[in-house]
């Protein structure tokens, strides 16, 4: 077996899979090790299956992994014996935008540039637009998720944890209206946003696709570009142990305050 590697940083127990494995560019499989955003670079930069490792680091929560890399021994044990599943978890997002498209692991961000940005949205076929909210948002921006990236920043911003694959979901950020609840769309509907008043930056997975001003509009879409995993055999984690430990990781005490 060949295996791609991408690390956060070269922990030391990194040597042993370069001693049990070919090292290549264009592995059979990439072993993603550190947190979630060392699994989101993966993901950009890999086409193949991905087995998500976490760092040593205390605050490394990785919700896409089952295992720390201080179980190194158990992963080559299961990789060499071929005791692991390949499993969708689901597809990336489509930002088409000025004539280019990129492709998505976590989110679609909309954020405001130095004052409130004003959007509409609405959803988009080959040949019309619907209008899915009847006024224009004012606020900080918008995100729009799947089921793979819903606890991310999603889920820092309020949205809901979606279980449910093939689900795209709008959730916006400081905005001003009757209704601000995230919303919940099925994969065959393509989300249209069109900025009706000052300027925005857009990005997707932290990554700007460019600044956006009035008039201009962008498409997000679940694309055909499927998110693989591997699933090493006797070896998942439960959601709310994934959560327990991306809250933990994220928690901070005080300087001087002892629990």
């Amino acid at each position: 077996m060949k295996i791609t590697i991408i690390c956060k940083k070269y922990y030391k127990e990194i040597q042993e899979l370069e001693k049990a494995f070919e090292v290549s560019r264009n592995g059979d499989i990439c072993i993603a090790v550190g947190g979630d955003g060392t699994f989101v670079k993966a993901a950009r930069e890999f086409d193949g299956p991905i087995l998500a490792i976490r760092g040593n680091e205390s605050n490394s929560s990785g919700y896409y992994s089952d295992i720390s890399i201080k179980d190194i021994a158990t992963v080559i044990d299961k990789l060499r014996k071929k005791q692991y599943t390949v499993e969708s978890i689901g597809n990336k997002i489509e930002l088409s935008f000025k004539g280019k498209k990129y492709y998505a692991v976590n989110e679609v961000l909309l954020h405001n540039w130095r004052e409130e940005v004003y959007f509409s949205i609405y959803y988009k076929d080959d040949h019309t637009e619907k209008a899915i909210y009847p006024y224009i948002m004012a606020g900080d921006g918008m995100l729009i998720t799947s089921e793979v990236g819903s606890t991310a920043y999603n889920r820092s911003a309020g949205g809901p944890i979606i279980l449910s694959p093939k689900l795209l979901c709008a959730t916006f950020l400081n905005v001003d209206g009757p209704y601000t609840n995230p919303i919940i769309l099925s994969p065959d509907k393509k989300i249209g946003v069109r900025i009706e008043k000052y300027n925005g930056v857009l990005r997707y997975d932290g990554i700007d696709a460019g600044s956006i001003k009035k008039g201009d509009s962008f498409i997000v879409s679940l694309s055909r570009k499927e998110l693989k995993i591997i699933r090493l055999n006797g070896i998942k984690e439960d959601i709310a142990v994934k959560l327990a430990r991306i809250i933990k990781g994220k928690m901070r005490r005080p300087e001087g305050i002892e629990y």
